[in-house]
């Protein structure tokens, strides 16, 4: 059997992150090594817990989650770090998203999509809540001008660092994708998971994962996330 996969649980309700280490503690694919109330304490933790991924909440007393991820990052390197919050606030996201975050799920997720979330983070997948991916295409639409005509997908995404919802490209790259992978694009845009545009498109989840694979090898990406801001930049979905 594969080891299981250590978390470290940083959460300042204590009812909260209690209630979740019990949740998940009976799944066998899981084992929480630690958890903690604050950055601070999570910093004195890592060390003993160990842990693959970090499930890091937001609003912590002192300083935020999100202005920790660097820090816990340089303290465990290779930990992915998956924020789990209350914040539906785009800039709360993209913030996260900035800092090194491997992913964005709101506490109003369901256990076993969370569970399956925490296996994808760990596989290098970037994972977000169907609406907080939403919301993020909402605001580049509102705050981002447009591209240059000849700008690759991959030389946009790279302004992240400036500004995470600079993520914009020109027309070149959209000509690389066939019609059906436009189709998968606009859905990812609009926050849809693999099932449900399987579900809408009426191919198998399979095929899905392929079109969406294609998609961000063309358009030189690395998550759905920036495919989905990508996609709002040539106004799909």
């Amino acid at each position: 059997m594969m080891k299981p996969i250590r978390l470290l649980v940083v959460d300042d309700h204590a009812l909260f992150r209690r209630g979740l280490i019990a949740l998940l503690s009976q799944d066998e694919r899981f084992a929480v090594t630690g958890e903690a109330g604050d950055i601070g304490e999570a910093l004195r933790c890592v060390a003993r817990a160990r842990p693959d991924l970090i499930l890091l909440d937001n609003h912590l007393p002192g300083v935020l989650g999100v202005a920790g991820i660097a820090t816990l990052k340089d303290a465990a390197p290779g930990t992915r770090i998956l924020m789990l919050t209350v914040s539906e606030n785009e800039d709360d996201l993209a913030a996260a998203l900035l800092a090194g975050a491997d992913g964005y799920l709101l506490k109003t997720v369901e256990l076993d999509h969370l569970s399956e979330f925490i296996v994808k983070v760990l596989a290098g997948e970037s994972v977000v809540s169907p609406e907080m991916t939403t919301k993020l295409v909402t605001a580049f639409r509102a705050k981002a001008p447009s591209g240059g005509a000849g700008e690759t997908a991959a030389m946009a995404a790279g302004r992240a660092s400036d500004d995470p919802l600079a993520v914009l490209s020109g027309g070149s790259a959209i000509d690389l994708l066939s019609a059906r992978e436009r189709e998968v694009l606009a859905l990812i845009a609009l926050g849809d998971s693999n099932k449900m545009i399987a579900r809408k498109l009426d191919i198998a989840e399979t095929t899905v994962k392929i079109h969406v694979q294609h998609i961000l090898r063309k358009l030189q990406l690395s998550s759905r996330v920036q495919a989905a801001v990508y996609a709002a930049s040539q106004e799909l979905g």
